[in-house]
């Protein structure tokens, strides 16, 4: 089951649209980072690096130009958990690696391989968009989980779309360093939330949508697998069937954990 260098996001209109000037509005101090409906170039902070590129493993010595969609971080038990989207994951056929703070063909923090993904069955069994969400496990290193390199963000079910803003941190195919977007959330449906954030394309599927606490309450996927268009993005509501999903993945023990 691993992946292909595609996403089911559509391409990038144009670059010029992409990193745009700040407005004169601020985000609210619950908010995240930044003017509200605004995309910039993602600073490398200490919670930017939690989110990284997901690569095909052949791609493990030439990282530039070679990942196609984008995962974080998530707390869990053994520190070795990172959620993206379904449709990242699914039908992949080759092994995957995760490079958290990924930039411009560098992997600051290690190369990580995927050992084992969890996709909700909804979506196993039908490609359900209400549960476009994966959490995947992935090997230590010396040691040490990713989350102990890293830090993680914490998982957060049952929250209500537009509670507070997001701030969501994305790798574009096109760029080889990550982008960021403020914004509040909407309701679209009962289990999908949209937010307006411009040049979310291509790459993007499986960004994390990170509130003020730090916790991620979406993540880019979803409808349309996760919009039709760049400049409104689209996410799972997190309630029962992702909150069980996120269960099951972090509580995996060492001796249920092979290879996917």
């Amino acid at each position: 089951m691993p992946p292909t260098q595609s996403t089911s996001r559509l391409p990038l209109y144009a670059a010029a649209v992409l990193l745009t000037l700040p407005s004169a509005s601020a985000a609210a101090a619950d908010a995240g980072t930044g003017p509200f409906g605004v995309t910039v170039a993602a600073a490398a902070t200490a919670q930017s690096v939690r989110t990284g590129a997901l690569f095909t493993a052949g791609r493990r010595e030439h990282l530039r130009g070679g990942h196609f969609c984008t995962a974080s971080v998530v707390h869990s038990p053994h520190h070795d958990l990172v959620v993206t989207a379904a449709h990242c994951l699914d039908r992949k056929t080759q092994e995957l690696v995760f490079v958290p703070g990924y930039r411009d063909g560098v992997a600051p923090y290690g190369v990580w391989r995927i050992r084992k993904w969890f996709l909700a069955d909804g979506w196993a069994e039908g490609r359900d968009e209400d549960s476009d969400v994966a959490f995947a496990v992935v090997d230590r290193q010396g040691g040490k989980g990713v989350e102990d390199v890293v830090g993680g963000y914490r998982f957060a079910g049952g929250t209500a779309p537009g509670a507070t803003a997001v701030t969501l941190f994305g790798y574009l195919n096109s760029r080889e360093r990550p982008i960021s977007c403020s914004n509040k959330p909407r309701p679209h449906t009962r289990m999908q939330q949209r937010v307006s954030c411009p040049g979310f394309g291509g790459g993007t599927s499986g960004s994390p949508w990170v509130n003020g606490d730090g916790q991620v309450v979406g993540v880019l996927g979803g409808h349309e697998d996760g919009g039709a268009t760049a400049d409104v993005s689209y996410s799972v509501v997190f309630r029962g069937e992702a909150a069980a999903l996120y269960r099951e993945s972090a509580g995996c023990e060492e001796s249920h954990v092979g290879s996917s």
